[in-house]
């Protein structure tokens, strides 16, 4: 299974915000260029983040980005179940629709491997991604560019 760019982008965000200081807050664009993507693709996926409750967004003057609660301490495999979505991990009823669908076992067996993907992230939370080694790491990424 291939997770799609925007989560992957979703997870760098997260992970970053994770190690910065609660009074740090930076704005979309430096989270955008400390993990090194487009600003455009960054602001469309902290917009997801917001409406998923995973970061805050303020605005004006001491304003910024600022990681939530849930989203520290929330399931990782919850969080990509929702980024994701829980569609087919392939489309049998596409154009053409695949001519074994009435009889596969093939698309059963990879939603149960889809599940378990999943499930397997459960007890994890961004938290646990951002343990040494990889929040010192993060913590000197440095702004560079992205567009």
């Amino acid at each position: 299974m291939r997770l799609t760019k925007s989560t992957d982008i979703a997870l760098r965000i997260a992970m970053r915000l994770a190690v910065l200081g609660e009074d740090a807050n930076p704005t979309t664009r430096e989270v955008a260029e400390a993990v090194a993507v487009p600003y455009t693709h960054a602001a469309k996926v902290v917009s997801r983040l917001q409406h998923l409750g995973v970061v805050e967004a303020r605005r004006g003057r001491g304003g910024g980005l600022m990681l939530t609660f849930a989203g520290r301490t929330g399931s990782l495999g919850l969080l990509l179940r929702e980024l994701e979505g829980v569609g087919d991990v392939v489309d049998c009823e596409g154009d053409p629709p695949c001519p074994l669908r009435a009889a596969c076992r093939l698309r059963g067996a990879l939603r149960n491997a889809q599940e378990a993907f999943f499930a397997s992230l459960d007890p994890l939370s961004i938290n646990d991604l951002v343990s040494s080694p990889t929040g010192p790491v993060l913590l000197s990424l440095t702004a560079g560019p992205a567009d």
